[in-house]
């Protein structure tokens, strides 16, 4: 990696040996690893053109015409439209004829050239021109509320010869800022060049850490910005949720297209439920898809339960409804024939009738014991003499 805090004599980048954390803010922005570095390359032949990155990232590509020995985090001169500027080599050599290809550069006449390795002077020179890039946002944001212009301004790039500097702004519409440019050449004594970007390059210039608590991607190494829609996160199974989709740009997070691709090649095969499964229970309506376990969660409107299913089962019971069938389940065809519930409990009911047997039996033998010990009125009297019987006397004839 290529570090902006200085080279050694022997040609290896030294850093600032911060201890990870970088004292010129520009160690990590938009670094290329040059994996060709330890490869024997013909000194000859080499490509001309080197890639020199600038303040916050900003990157552009110059003719090395007199040959000289760069090394990877040189500060260097280039030319410029008006005057020079200090700026590090941060690629060279066959990679940058590729980054050219992709980036559409034309190798041609317009490409400027490289004047010189920077002296001591020169970073002394810079430094003190680039303590004026504060100062002059913050007094440029006022003017710019004086005259009510509906534009952000996000950084100002001051040249090293201190003859222009560079106001980068964002805006949602056209801006008439021909009133602006000529307060601030007036204040400023410099020429002014006003260069809009989308938001996304914005957050890129600024930097910061996203929620994934690296720094972000647009600052470090992204520098194609992808349209991205939010079937990326519907696809994804994300909640439709802004404030957890949107990066610190406003914008949809970039990193919703990373994967987006593997979750396509997942989804063919599961099948797109529009209606609610029907069975015998009642709908079952699509409450969750685990895209690569390859099952989907059902559940009823009456109930709080969901129940998973295979991709094969949910399949089956479409083409049921399709042929206009009803599953008993979700998890079967058929309902198990239920036990009734005097088969279960007959054993208990024989019970019941065996001890209710018992004490009839019982109470049968108590009766004839008591029975047996008092006989019954009739029977005495039958037993007694006819005087007995009739205590009046015999009946007159």
């Amino acid at each position: 990696m290529g570090c902006a805090c200085g080279t050694s004599k022997g040609g290896t980048v030294s850093g600032c040996k911060n201890n990870g954390a970088c004292g010129t803010g520009g160690c990590n922005k938009m670094n290329v690893f040059d994996w060709l570095s330890n490869m024997d390359m013909p000194v000859q032949d080499k490509f001309p053109v080197v890639e020199v990155r600038f303040k916050n990232g900003r990157k552009d590509f110059y003719r090395n015409t007199d040959k000289l020995l760069l090394t990877t985090g040189d500060a260097i001169i280039v030319e410029s439209t008006t005057g020079h500027h200090l700026g590090h080599v941060s690629l060279q050599g066959e990679l940058v004829r590729l980054q050219m290809q992709k980036k559409k550069v034309a190798n041609d006449d317009e490409i400027k050239k490289i004047y010189r390795l920077a002296t001591q002077k020169d970073l002394e020179k810079h430094e003190e021109v680039k303590k004026r890039d504060l100062p002059t946002l913050y007094r440029t944001r006022e003017i710019i509320r004086q005259l009510n212009l509906s534009m952000k301004l996000s950084d100002v790039e001051y040249q090293a010869d201190n003859t222009k500097a560079t106001f980068f702004y964002s805006a949602e519409d056209r801006v008439d800022f021909r009133e602006l440019i000529k307060i601030l050449a007036a204040e400023f004594k410099v020429r002014v060049e006003m260069r809009q970007i989308s938001l996304r390059q914005e957050a890129g210039r600024l930097g910061g850490i996203g929620v994934c608590g690296r720094e972000l991607c647009c600052s470090t190494w992204l520098s194609d910005f992808k349209n991205v829609a939010t079937s990326a996160a519907r696809y994804q199974n994300l909640s439709l949720n802004p404030s957890k989709l949107s990066g610190q740009c406003g914008r949809l997070k970039c990193c919703l297209n990373y994967e987006l691709e593997t979750y396509m090649e997942a989804l063919k095969d599961i099948p797109e439920v529009e209606t609610p499964l029907l069975t015998e229970q009642g709908e079952a309506r699509l409450q969750k898809t685990d895209i690569f376990r390859r099952i989907m969660w059902f559940g009823y409107k009456e109930e709080n339960t969901w129940y998973p299913l295979n991709i094969d089962r949910v399949n089956e019971i479409l083409s049921l409804n399709k042929a206009g069938k009803k599953p008993a389940t979700l998890q079967a065809n058929e309902v198990e024939a239920k036990v009734p519930v005097t088969k279960l409990n007959s054993d208990l009911e024989n019970l019941d009738k065996k001890y209710q047997n018992k004490k009839k039996k019982k109470r049968n033998n108590k009766n004839r014991n008591r029975d047996r010990k008092n006989p019954p009125q009739q029977n005495q009297n039958q037993n007694r003499n006819p005087q007995q019987r009739n205590p009046k006397g015999p009946n007159p004839r």
